[in-house]
């Protein structure tokens, strides 16, 4: 397969595998990388010297190009951003947050740069800073897309930008591939798809989950994380959903990700509370959710926990290793391509 995408990062197909907390670790994003995608990194409960040995890590695993993600707006996200521009990773994906200067570094040592975007005007945001590409988030999606779905948002950005367009939600198979490219992307970004793989890290208790739930087993609100997110129809996910911002709880789970993450809380607390209180009430939010997410990936505690899930969960039935997955979603692909040929001859 050949497409602006692929020419782009030296990859064999259109496919991305998105930057998951406690999931995107190095041995599925290798194995992406290894079958012929890109995979990325993520680095959101990362401290630096974990951004650098967990990027260590990916390149003895393959020879490939691979991406490391960042998100700008959590506490240490400048300082894994260091991290990330010190090891010359390859593709460098940024999300909420202004990443220009990010731009410039990459650029500097030959990498290559995505912007995940949910709307038209981050997206032209980002064009403008000088990404290469953007991940455009559809309503479909894990994590945080917007109110437009996949089958719009796509069109309309390909009309408004000159730089490739990733699709992200709603794809988990070679018709959604097909369909993405139909509509002008130059390749797509799965995460709920490969969250269920041999190679990942989720809990096996989410994986059998996410292949039971159907297309409607998902919850999306702003009371979660703070941002517009869809996550897995649990009850722990409602009772999150109706509680909403606890400040209490934030203070003491921030103190524990700044333990984790080793930034001094107090010079944290400070500097959050002196960005404002919009600002402020969404790292609250995050500090909240990062402890329900991760007790939720990593021991598959959906008693307290939450998963991030996108509706393609509903279209799930199996848990193939990556290269398998691969391989099957290219083909249906070509399948689906040959079909539309005949029938639009």
């Amino acid at each position: 397969m050949k497409t602006r995408v692929t020419e782009l990062l030296g990859i064999r197909y259109p496919i991305l595998l998105s930057g998951m907390s406690w999931i995107s670790l190095p041995r599925i994003v290798a194995a992406v990388s290894n079958a012929g995608g890109l995979g990325i990194l993520a680095t959101g409960p990362l401290d630096p010297d974990q951004t650098r040995q967990y990027i260590k890590e990916v390149r003895t695993l393959t020879d490939k190009p691979f991406g490391v993600n960042v998100s700008l707006i959590l506490p240490g996200g400048s300082q894994n951003a260091a991290a990330v521009l010190e090891e010359k990773a390859p593709v460098v994906n940024f999300a909420l947050g202004k990443g220009d200067w990010l731009v410039r570094e990459v650029h500097g040592y030959g990498g290559k740069v995505l912007a995940t975007v949910t709307n038209a005007r981050h997206a032209l945001s980002a064009q403008n800073c000088g990404a290469d590409a953007v991940i455009a988030t559809g309503n479909e999606a894990a994590g945080h897309g917007e109110a437009v779905t996949t089958f719009v948002l796509i069109p309309s950005l390909v009309d408004a930008l000159s730089i490739p367009v990733i699709a992200a939600g709603g794809i988990a198979d070679g018709r959604g591939l097909a369909a993405a490219l139909a509509l002008g992307a130059e390749g797509v970004a799965m995460g709920t798809r490969f969250m269920t793989t041999k190679e990942s890290a989720l809990h096996e208790k989410v994986k059998r989950l996410s292949i039971e739930k159907s297309v409607y087993d998902t919850l999306y609100s702003r009371r979660f994380d703070g941002l517009w997110c869809r996550v897995m129809d649990t009850e722990s996910a409602r009772r999150a959903l109706r509680q909403g911002l606890n400040l209490p709880a934030a203070f003491f789970n921030a103190r524990a990700i700044a333990a984790q993450m080793r930034l001094p809380f107090f010079k944290l607390f400070i500097g959050v509370m002196a960005s404002g209180w919009k600002n402020a009430k969404q790292l609250a939010y995050f500090a909240n959710a990062f402890k329900a997410l991760r007790v939720a990936t990593e021991e598959g505690d959906l008693e307290m926990g939450v998963i991030p899930v996108g509706q393609a969960t509903g279209l799930i039935h199996d848990e193939p290793a990556v290269a398998e997955l691969m391989e099957r979603i290219v083909a249906e692909a070509r399948t689906v391509q040959g079909s539309l040929a005949g029938r639009l001859a």
